[in-house]
């Protein structure tokens, strides 16, 4: 027979597990918890901020929803040949190239931004090609003509990435001048993030993470480098970018697609 202090002992070794287990559950519960919070901290849904950033100063440019704040270049509304579709502004495709359909064209978002940090995602389909304007103006024909150019392009199959100097028009690029260095662009159909970084004159192209173009305008380095491109012949005052404009993006009638379009004046 087990003597009374032997069932004593043994019974409180079995509550104290049981108080250990309870316990530990618990505390994986709180630790769950803890993390999703960090997570949803960190990580807003499509197209939203986080608090974080809200708090920073940043501004959604794009709902995932509506085509508000967007019209076309030189228009008054926002072009059928672009639509909302599944979180993403698309460019839909023509098969024309840059002679594009009846109501398609370039896009703007109606305000003009100075110093910023422009941050967007954005994926191509096979064979295209787009681009992301900074600082343009609406004084000619084509946005192109006055602002400087993130080129959006698939790197494997459209020829321009193997015309200009050195892959200075493939994907992350300042189009026509500075190639993307390192070019870490990702494959057809998958989202790429990049960020544009804008003030007084120094310009930094991010892309996927890394700095991939870095220049300062109106210096003589940039007018040399204008003067050596193809740019003059289409504007001869191209190198006098603007302190201040809009933010486009391409239609090259091909398929392009952009969303998480987020803005934070500097």
């Amino acid at each position: 027979m087990m003597h009374k202090k032997g069932l004593i002992v043994i019974s409180s070794l079995v509550m104290l597990a049981v108080i250990s287990s309870c316990k530990t559950k618990t505390d994986k519960k709180e630790e769950a918890a803890a993390e999703t919070e960090v997570k949803m901290e960190t990580e807003a849904p499509m197209n939203s901020l986080t608090q974080a950033e809200k708090e920073d100063g940043w501004v959604m440019l794009f709902d995932g929803k509506t085509s508000e704040g967007w019209r076309g270049y030189k228009k008054d509304h926002f072009p059928e040949g672009w639509q909302i579709v599944d979180g993403a502004i698309q460019c839909v495709g023509t098969g024309r190239g840059e002679a594009g359909g009846k109501d398609g064209g370039d896009i703007i978002y109606d305000k003009e931004f100075q110093n910023f940090n422009l941050s967007l995602e954005w994926k191509i389909s096979e064979g295209g090609n787009s681009g992301i304007f900074y600082l343009g103006q609406e004084e000619l024909d084509y946005i192109w003509k006055t602002a400087p150019e993130m080129q959006v392009l698939d790197n494997e199959k459209h020829p321009d990435a193997k015309l200009g100097k050195d892959g200075n028009r493939q994907s992350g690029s300042l189009y026509d001048l500075i190639p993307a260095k390192p070019q870490n662009a990702k494959p057809v159909g998958e989202w790429n993030k990049v960020e544009l970084i804008v003030y007084k004159g120094t310009v930094v192209h991010k892309m996927n993470g890394e700095n991939v173009v870095e220049y300062h305008l109106w210096t003589p380095e940039w007018e040399e480098m204008v003067a050596n491109s193809k740019f003059p012949e289409l504007n001869p005052e191209w190198a006098d970018v603007a302190s201040k404009g809009y933010i486009g993006l391409q239609d090259h009638g091909d398929d392009v697609w952009f969303r998480n379009i987020k803005i934070k004046e500097l």
